[in-house]
């Protein structure tokens, strides 16, 4: 008998054994679609799948990263017509209350590990329906006051830990030096509901201004929208930078961290890139102060967050569960401090990691954005009553299209291309228009 041949015979079943149950194992495991966005904390979060799949071998992640405005139509589509493409969704804090209230989410299973009662109350409030969480938060902000303090100091100006919006022009006038390549202020410019209309609202607001009354009548053609616009042209021209009208948060932070910026009002997020010496020339000279206050400190600073979320639709609801619990948790922040440092972590989302020490010798900034996130009312964001959730924006359907269009209208007033008068009569109609369509009034 030929021995080689028995072996070889042996050798290939043993193989073919091990194959056969291999495919089994990886038939049986679950493979969990996830659409994201393209920003720093979603590809660190990627690139800490192996942690994930090694402490769940059943489930294999496949990521699917967008840029913003691409994963916003991507994820709208699946979910309205419920095409069932991902299991787990990145979404806004926008998104989050419209799509709970259609029942096209799946509450989140909140166990005592994940401690719910951690999550910062502003934000839990914001992702909540009836009483359950509808969304976990992958990371919050607000927006405040940067600005660089050798600048203040130079000029003997004392920075209050709340200004106004004269007191920020004062000192934008006083530190403004296009020749030596330093503008007293940057805001954005960029036309978007998320782009320029976001800072802008807030400038609203603290102006006594709304989107809608209580009957949803478009209130754009009024005082406080005049006042605050106007104020925001006239203060752009005479301290931004030139070509403010096409700049958004990337383009003000790359200014900022060129130290071409004496201030900059904008998203919390952007402090831990300012005060980063390997992101910033600027990194030891700034400070930080609360969202500037006009009429009213309602809806002065925004609030907003990335979540992640499980369509009804999704057929993979426990290993989603599994999932979005692990990537929200108090654990997933100590595992990316423990591999990234506490300055990369993901802020805005949980008491505990504010109170953490080894976060606070860091995060020089965290005192004032957790003061800005616990101080933003989703519900109670304007002067006069309004109907509608969120302080930068309308929760309703017709608000995406209502404020990009409003939002080119800004821009081409900040431009000089239309007078702030057109602009606002224009935004009113357009928005009139669009209510009156969707049927919130005759």
């Amino acid at each position: 008998m030929d021995h080689t041949k028995i072996l070889l015979g042996l050798a290939c079943s043993a193989l073919a054994l091990a194959a056969s149950t291999s495919t089994s194992a990886s038939a049986s495991a679950t493979d969990l679609v996830i659409a994201t966005v393209n920003n720093g904390h979603m590809i660190e979060m990627q690139k800490l799948t192996p942690f994930f799949e090694k402490a769940n071998p059943d489930i294999k992640l496949k990521w699917v990263t967008l840029e913003e405005g691409t994963l916003r139509q991507r994820v709208t589509t699946d979910i309205a017509t419920k095409g069932g493409q991902f299991d787990v969704m990145t979404i806004g804090l926008y998104e989050a209350p419209i799509w709970s209230k259609k029942g096209w989410l799946q509450p989140i299973d909140t166990d005592a590990a994940y401690d719910v009662d951690d999550l910062l109350p502003a934000i839990r409030a914001g992702l909540s329906y009836d009483g359950k969480l509808y969304a976990a938060p992958f990371y919050g902000e607000s927006s405040m006051l940067m600005y660089r303090k050798d600048l203040a100091d130079k000029v003997g100006f004392q920075m209050p830990e709340q200004p106004t919006w004269a007191q920020v022009k004062e000192l934008a006038g006083k530190i403004n030096d296009p020749k030596a390549g330093v503008y007293g202020i940057c805001l954005r410019g960029k036309p978007g509901w998320g782009d320029n209309m976001g800072p802008l609202t807030t400038l609203v607001n603290t102006y006594g201004g709304q989107w809608f009354d209580m009957q949803w009548k478009p209130q754009i053609d009024t005082k406080p929208w005049k006042d605050a616009i106007t104020f925001y042209v006239d203060l752009m021209k005479a301290y931004g930078p030139p070509g403010a009208s096409a700049n958004s948060f990337n383009e003000n932070l790359a200014l900022f961290n060129e130290g071409k910026c004496g201030m900059w009002v904008d998203a919390t997020i952007a402090a831990s890139f300012i005060s980063d010496p390997k992101q910033s020339k600027v990194a030891d000279k700034v400070a930080f102060a609360q969202a500037p206050v006009a009429l009213t400190p309602k809806g002065a600073n925004w609030l907003w967050t990335w979540n992640l979320a499980i369509p009804a639709s999704s057929t993979k609801g426990a290993a989603a569960q599994t999932f979005v619990k692990w990537a929200t948790s108090k654990a997933y922040i100590d595992l990316v401090a423990k591999e990234q440092g506490w300055g990369a972590v993901p802020t805005g989302t949980r008491k505990s990691t504010y109170a953490n020490p080894e976060f606070q010798k860091v995060a020089k900034f965290a005192a004032a954005e957790k003061k800005a996130i616990d101080s933003a009312n989703l519900t109670d964001s304007t002067l006069p009553k309004s109907p509608y959730v969120g302080v930068q924006y309308a929760a309703i359907p017709e608000f995406q299209a209502i404020g990009t269009a409003v939002g080119q209208q800004m821009s081409a007033a900040l431009s000089g291309k239309v007078t702030v008068d057109q602009a606002l009569k224009t935004s009113q109609n357009i928005a009139e228009r669009e209510m009156k369509k969707a049927g919130y009034y005759k």
